[in-house]
């Protein structure tokens, strides 16, 4: 069984600039899943492929409900 960060642990990892734009005005609610795409896309763009979470943590997280697919109200 393979060690996987918590979506916590990879996040603190991510540039505060990034964390802001994918996140801003939606910090008090549990990340989703495109917050985490939007994030992705800007590593990949920056060339920053070590700093990408593996396809293991992504599945974690979101079969564990640390990430949302999406906001149910």
């Amino acid at each position: 069984m393979s060690m996987t960060r918590s979506f916590e642990e990879w996040w603190s990892t991510i540039p505060y600039d990034l964390k802001e734009k994918a996140r801003k005005g939606d910090e008090a609610n549990k990340p989703l899943l495109n917050q985490v795409n939007y994030a992705l896309l800007h590593l990949q763009l920056a060339g920053k492929h070590e700093a990408k979470p593996s396809h293991e943590e992504l599945r974690t997280w979101l079969h564990s409900g640390q990430v949302d697919v999406v906001r149910v109200k």
